[in-house]
């Protein structure tokens, strides 16, 4: 037998040194409740995670139906409300019929693997969340990864599968989440729609803030409701609370019930956050407006940083982007602002598909005038000098 075995997790360090000589080292840095920073960091894009309104229904919520959901949806973790959020999300997003699960990443895990097998197409636009590749590695399908929001491409990809099965599936996000740009979604469909293909769309940052009083961007392209197109959506976003869902046609979400694994050996959403995201719904339909503002604080940091003479994206959602001239100096950056009162997204390898770092900014609908001026003046006071 060997006498000084080799420790099995020696690679670990290897890696952490190679991490740290780059400059892409991860933290984490737990934040106070009451913490004094303004924050463009979070992805709370209507203001609604600390709503009287929500947080009151989270806690009633929790009080009525228990902390937890206490097992998979399809033995007791499904209560009344969740069938209640379930109703509320198809419907105000125009779709037929909607599935709740533990996060937005199962929620893409499950659209992606339950509507594919060996055979399939999956047709994945490049700068898609990770959430979306990973269902595309464990569907067992043909992946084809084409250019960025490039529907000639998709169509190309389409044309030169002879699936074995018939089926194929474009999969998109609707709002991309590194720079905000928005995927042309018509025209994927149109796509789709040449070669019999199914379209799924990632409305994560698109929810709460596109389409009429922020029903998303399906709902915005015309392509609710559509035999042929589904959706998912994330509840820890606009909606300010957890959790993720999929929404479309009866009988695809009758599908996901009986197939998708991360809806059948996962544990139910907690009431506490299916309370709130009904609440930040029902908030919605009453206050569009939120919608708007979301959108029109985005254009006003574009505006202002543009101006200043940064590289920021033009975003198309509530992401504003401004890139970095390295990994360290955008680290340093994000660090600058903190220390100048502002919390902002720090955005390096391997998060960003371009190998670009850049700060990631959140425009939230309840950011006053005053507070984009506050945070415009501190991003631009740090900024690296070269």
């Amino acid at each position: 037998m060997p006498q000084d075995p080799r420790d099995p997790f020696d690679w670990i360090d290897e890696q952490a040194r190679a991490r740290r000589g780059a400059g892409l080292v991860r933290t984490l840095r737990p934040r106070p409740a009451d913490s004094p920073l303004l924050d463009l960091a979070s992805n709370d894009y209507l203001g609604l995670a600390r709503h009287p309104e929500i947080t009151r229904a989270a806690a009633e919520a929790a009080e009525r139906w228990g902390a937890g959901a206490t097992g998979s949806r399809l033995v007791t973790g499904s209560t009344e409300l969740h069938a209640e959020l379930e109703a509320e999300l198809a419907d105000f997003c125009g779709f037929e019929s909607a599935l709740v699960l533990s996060s937005g990443y199962a929620a893409n895990l499950a659209a992606v693997t339950a509507l594919t097998a060996a055979g399939t197409l999956v047709v994945s636009d490049a700068g898609n969340h990770a959430s979306l590749i990973d269902g595309c590695r464990l569907s067992r399908a043909e992946t084809a990864v084409v250019p960025h929001t490039d529907p000639e491409a998709v169509r190309k990809a389409l044309d030169a599968h002879d699936p074995v099965d018939g089926r194929a599936l474009v999969v998109t996000d609707s709002v991309f989440s590194v720079d905000g740009d928005a995927a042309p979604l018509a025209a994927l469909a149109a796509a789709c729609r040449s070669y019999g293909a199914a379209l799924v769309v990632d409305d994560a940052h698109g929810l709460g803030v596109l389409g009429q009083g922020g029903r998303g961007a399906a709902h915005a392209a015309g392509l609710a409701g559509a035999p042929d197109v589904v959706a998912t959506v994330t509840l820890s976003k606009s909606l300010g609370s957890q959790g993720g869902a999929v929404l479309g046609p009866a009988r695809v979400i009758e599908h996901l019930v009986n197939t998708a694994r991360t809806f059948i050996f996962d544990t139910g959403l907690a009431p506490a956050a299916v309370g709130a995201a009904l609440a930040s719904v029902r908030l919605l339909r009453r206050e569009p407006e939120r919608a708007a503002r979301a959108r029109t604080v985005a254009g006003e940091l574009h505006r202002r940083l543009s101006a200043a003479g940064l590289d920021v994206t033009r975003p198309d959602a509530s992401v504003v982007s401004v890139r970095a001239p390295s990994a360290r100096s955008a680290l340093r950056w994000a660090a600058d602002c903190r220390s100048a009162g502002l919390a902002v997204g720090c955005f390096r390898p391997p998060s960003v598909p371009d190998g670009v770092s850049r700060l990631r900014l959140t425009a939230r609908a309840d950011l006053t005038d005053q507070r984009i001026g506050d945070a415009v003046d501190a991003i631009v006071k740090t900024a690296p000098t070269g």
